[in-house]
C-alpha cells in the first residue's frame, strides 16, 4: 500500500489491480455458467420434442379408436335388439374390432359382426360372443 503525503489523498496501488482480476473472473464464471445452462436446456428441449411428438401419436391413435368404438355402439344401439346391450366393443390402434359379451341369439351376434364389418375405418372384426338363450 502506497500513501502519498501531500494531502488527504489515498492510493491503493493493489487494490485496482485486483478489482480488475476479480471482474474478469466474475465474467468469465458467468459466462460458464450460461453455457452449462443453455446446453443442459437445449437437451431438456430435444427430450421434449421428441417426446411431444410421440404423446401427440398416441392421442391421435386413441381418439381414432375410441370414435370407431363409439360409432359400432352407437349403431347397436339404433338396432334395438335387447341381447346387444350385452356385447362390449374395444378397438385397436389398428383399426381391428374385438366384439365380446352375450347375445341371446346367434342371428343377433352375427348381426353385430355385420355392423362393425360396414363401419369406416375398421380394418378386422374379431368376435368372442357367446350366445346365451337366457340369462
Amino acid at each position: 500500500m502506497c500513501t502519498s503525503t501531500n494531502g488527504p489523498k489515498v492510493i491503493f496501488a493493489g487494490s485496482l489491480k485486483t478489482g480488475q482480476q476479480y471482474g474478469k473472473t466474475m465474467k468469465t464464471r458467468f459466462a460458464i455458467t450460461c453455457v452449462a445452462c443453455g446446453t443442459l436446456l437445449g437437451s431438456a428441449v430435444a427430450m421434449a420434442a421428441d417426446d411431444s411428438t410421440s404423446d401427440t401419436s398416441r392421442a391421435l391413435v386413441f381418439v381414432k379408436d375410441s370414435a370407431i368404438t363409439t360409432e359400432i355402439k352407437t349403431k347397436l344401439a339404433a338396432e334395438h335388439i335387447t341381447s346387444l346391450e350385452r356385447i362390449h366393443v374395444e378397438t385397436d390402434r389398428d383399426g381391428i374390432v374385438w366384439l365380446s359379451g352375450s347375445a341371446r341369439t346367434q342371428k343377433a351376434a352375427d348381426k353385430a359382426v355385420s355392423i362393425a364389418r360396414e363401419t369406416e375405418r375398421v380394418k378386422a372384426v374379431h368376435s368372442d360372443i357367446t350366445v346365451k338363450s337366457a340369462d
